[in-house]
């Protein structure tokens, strides 16, 4: 299984900062001295960058039993990744929010596996990880396993290049077509296909498509429900 994984300059945590998340309504917190580290630079592509909350105001790393930790927030906003705390859940949540489970957070067959930016971007929006089948090549076929878990799949696609004839989603355990969607265009972008999968251990989707066409499926924003 693949996993996102946010990269840090320094230490192995990350501190959450600039967020109001109602922390000292938590039973779990444990009081600590940590020090405001004023001497620590952050660098991002090259740069000595600043360290901001999400007012705008400069924020330090903290030092703690020789370890560094930064604040998520000031983080997250050099590298331009998005960050949510759920009150609910009492999560702190980096990257896209989905209404289910990233396909990536569940087994896939990785043979069309990318992470080369050149394949991961899409209309100017990167998408970290995906399924690419580029042009010149003839690999048509990708496979999930859900496990039987959920209800949905929200399978995003997009046509690179040339037109796609069809795409076919079937449940491989009993051969049984579950979607079957006509002509994609390049020019219809990113498209979402909501399947029924209940019950469905492993599915296959195989796509129709020219020689000198490509074909994108985000891992991360596609998702089960």
């Amino acid at each position: 299984m693949r996993k996102k994984l946010l990269p840090v300059m320094v230490g192995t945590l990350l501190l959450v900062g600039g967020m109001s998340i109602g922390a000292f309504a938590s039973s779990q917190l444990e009081e600590i001295k940590a020090y405001l580290n004023k001497d620590l630079k952050v660098r991002v592509h090259g740069k000595v960058a600043q360290l901001n909350d999400e007012q705008g105001n400069a924020v330090l790393p903290i030092t703690y039993e020789g370890n560094t930790y930064l604040p998520v927030r000031g983080i997250a906003s050099l590298l331009d990744v998005a960050v949510h705390f759920d009150p609910e859940a009492y999560e702190v949540i980096l990257g896209e929010r989905l209404e289910g489970i990233a396909i990536n957070q569940e087994q896939f067959d990785d043979t069309l596996y990318s992470k080369d930016p050149s394949q991961t971007t899409f209309g100017g929006k990167d998408y970290g990880e995906v399924l690419f089948s580029p042009a010149g090549k003839n690999i048509q076929y990708a496979a999930l396993t859900p496990d039987g878990k959920y209800q949905k799949l929200y399978l995003q696609f997009a046509a690179i290049g040339k037109d796609i004839e069809s795409i076919e989603i079937k449940n491989d355990e009993k051969n049984a077509l579950l979607k079957k969607v006509g002509t994609i265009t390049t020019e219809d972008g990113m498209q979402t296909i909501e399947v029924d999968i209940a019950g469905v251990q492993t599915l296959s989707i195989n796509v129709s498509k020219k020689h000198d066409g490509a074909f994108m499926i985000p891992l991360t924003t596609s998702y089960y429900k």
